[in-house]
């Protein structure tokens, strides 16, 4: 027979209200009944009902997480800066893949609702904003990453992603580029931080921006090998190239290989948050290096300050970064 409320109380010598009490840390009990009534739990390996639990406290001590890609490493090292900060506070993370996709996304954070999470992180589509909007008008605390979403009832970890760009397009030039392309990632290039950085240093030096020159699409390794073949056929004499995160940037390396183009010397290579893999690049990458896994834990802190202060608003927390030089460029 499991262990019950009841068996606790009896071996304690209290009421099963005051059990209640002292698991679910409520007061109105002394200190030394509180420690008695967890020795006992301990003793008879007593497991509290979460369910129970969550009815009392409102609580389930469950968080939700939706990222945009599971198999991108910045994910994933997002993803334990998450855990493990929830994990301190006695918490347990359900983590959801949109694939990017706005429609996706929302049926994760519905289902989330439904399980009753106390609070989600999430990684938006840029499709999705006014289905955001609605979502956080009956639903908090949201915390969003890396996407500039004002909204009252909204919490914001924001990366300086327009000045990573600057700094990496800036040190291109300073090393003599002045035929620079882009490969940017998914969503309407106007809308990217990166790309504003990239043209905001290109127009301030004098230097071309074509639009041809400035490639969209999924940001993987495939895109990064796919377009920068595209970029040396179409227009050889770009010799750098700026690329949305470090997966597209080891395609982009690749891909210059493959075609017989030297890195650095034929074509520099740029990425962007400096993954635990980009120092592993041949050539080691270089890259616009975001602490993610304290990212991670900001945006998770953000969420747990907002559930015990539903009343407060937070201020965006912003995330610095800074370019790391390797052998790539």
């Amino acid at each position: 027979m499991p262990v019950t409320m009841r068996d606790v109380a009896q071996r304690a010598g209290v009421s099963i209200r005051t059990v209640s009490r002292a698991i679910n840390k409520q007061g109105e009990i002394t200190e030394e009944t509180r420690q008695r009534v967890l020795a006992a739990v301990e003793e008879l390996g007593y497991r509290p009902s979460k369910v129970a639990q969550a009815l009392v406290t409102h609580r389930t001590e469950t968080i939700g997480f939706i990222l945009g890609d599971i198999a991108n490493p910045y994910f994933s090292e997002f993803a334990r800066g998450v855990m493990d900060t929830a994990e301190a506070e006695g918490y347990n993370v359900f983590i959801c893949n949109s694939d990017g996709k706005s429609d996706k996304e929302i049926r994760a954070a519905e289902s989330l609702v439904d399980h009753g999470v106390d609070g989600i992180i999430l990684f938006p589509d840029y499709a999705s904003e006014s289905k955001l909007k609605a979502f956080a008008e009956i639903y908090a605390p949201l915390v969003i990453v890396n996407r500039p979403f004002y909204h009252q009832k909204i919490g914001l970890v924001l990366t300086q992603i327009r000045q990573g760009a600057v700094l990496a397009v800036d040190y291109l030039v300073g090393k003599g580029h002045t035929a620079i392309a882009m490969i940017a990632g998914p969503g309407p290039i106007d809308q990217m931080q990166r790309a504003k950085g990239y043209r905001d240093v290109l127009v301030s030096h004098g230097l071309p921006v074509a639009d041809e020159w400035i490639l969209p699409g999924p940001a993987i390794l495939e895109h990064g090998a796919k377009s920068t073949r595209h970029l040396l056929i179409k227009h050889p004499q770009v010799t750098a190239i700026f690329c949305y995160n470090d997966l597209i940037a080891m395609g982009a390396i690749q891909a210059c290989k493959e075609m017989g183009r030297r890195v650095p010397d034929d074509c520099a290579i740029i990425g962007f948050d400096d993954i635990r893999f980009a120092a592993m690049a041949d050539p080691p990458l270089t890259s616009v290096h975001v602490d993610i896994y304290s990212l991670g834990q900001q945006a998770t802190c953000l969420l747990f300050n907002m559930l015990d202060n539903p009343d407060s608003s937070f201020p965006p927390v912003y995330a610095d970064v800074k370019l790391v030089i390797r052998a790539s460029a």
